[in-house]
């Protein structure tokens, strides 16, 4: 007499049978991690919508008060202005904040120029050009990012002064390149040492020099990395203010006052005394973060581009 054979008991689908005996598997850490991982977006979250309120909120407050009155801004500081005018924004610019801000133009223009040119030159050549010097070259620039701009200030005024530069465009734009350059060269040299070498390689086989290709070929690959570290350098030195008071001080009472945005809206706090003009400046601030907040956001994914290119490559 035969004993009938039983049938295996079907296995749900989506389950592992586990043997008799046997003890439950442990779950792995990226098991566990994603277990969790509701509560920890719910905390990211929360994290970033309360930081950007932070962020938000003094803008907003700045912005609102530029179109309110004195005793508006003394009795509710969140209330809407009972009345939209632009009398605070012609009151603030006849006081100077609009040439404060011709002057930051042209010193910006000046010296973020040259510091994309000679940042990108020089990051570009340690990058992809090996010579006797090479390393200690880019350590030296390394280096001068770690440097506080207090520590120079006496020894940088007398210089520009010897130099004939003091309270003069060159001088500011000069200043501002050299404090500039440690930075954007340690950004580029690790994003032009992402860019792939055939490309280089190939440019120079069809009789391409070194400066065409760097100019025709490698600076277009490198658009996104030269943004972001603009937009940096365009923060950096909009938003100056040791530097424009110690080098653009009047040597004569008739010599042009050419200080700059934040230079000039903390002259005009403090010209204000005890009968201050608070919707003026807050104006004169309004003017002065407008145009950093516009660039930023026109380019804000080429920023985020530019500072992922070099991991994910």
């Amino acid at each position: 007499m035969t004993t009938p054979i039983k049938e295996p008991t079907p296995v749900p689908v989506g389950k592992v049978s586990t043997p008799v005996g046997a003890r439950p598997r442990k779950p792995r850490k990226e098991e566990r991690f994603a277990e969790g991982g509701g509560v920890l977006n719910a905390f990211s979250h929360g994290f970033l919508i309360l930081w950007a309120l932070m962020i938000v909120f003094p803008l907003l407050w700045v912005v609102l008060s530029s179109f309110k009155t004195d005793k508006q801004i003394g009795g509710s500081a969140w209330s809407w202005p009972s009345h939209w005018s632009f009398d605070a924004f012609s009151r603030a610019w006849d006081k100077g904040i609009g040439d404060f801000f011709v002057n930051t133009l042209v010193v910006l223009c000046g010296s973020v120029t040259l510091t994309m040119l000679f940042g990108s030159m020089a990051a570009y050549v340690l990058a992809r050009y090996e010579f006797p010097g090479n390393r200690a070259l880019y350590y030296i620039f390394v280096a001068g990012a770690m440097f506080p701009v207090y520590l120079a200030l006496v020894p940088l005024f007398f210089m520009v002064n010897r130099m004939g530069l003091l309270n003069s465009y060159i001088g500011l734009i000069l200043v501002y390149v050299a404090y500039s350059l440690p930075f954007t060269v340690f950004f580029l040299h690790s994003f032009f040492r992402t860019l792939p070498t055939a490309v280089h390689e190939a440019a120079v086989i069809d009789g391409c020099s070194h400066t065409r290709a760097f100019f025709q070929v490698m600076v277009p690959m490198a658009k996104p990395g030269l943004i972001s570290v603009g937009i940096f350098n365009v923060l950096g030195q909009w938003n100056q203010y040791i530097l424009p008071v110690t080098l653009m001080q009047q040597q004569k009472s008739g010599d042009p006052d050419r200080s700059m945005l934040a230079q000039g809206l903390v002259n005009l706090a403090l010209q204000q005394g005890y009968s201050g003009d608070s919707p003026a400046l807050f104006a004169g601030m309004t003017v002065a973060m407008v145009p950093v907040l516009v660039v930023y956001l026109s380019f804000q994914r080429q920023v985020q581009s530019g500072l992922t290119a070099g991991t994910l490559k």
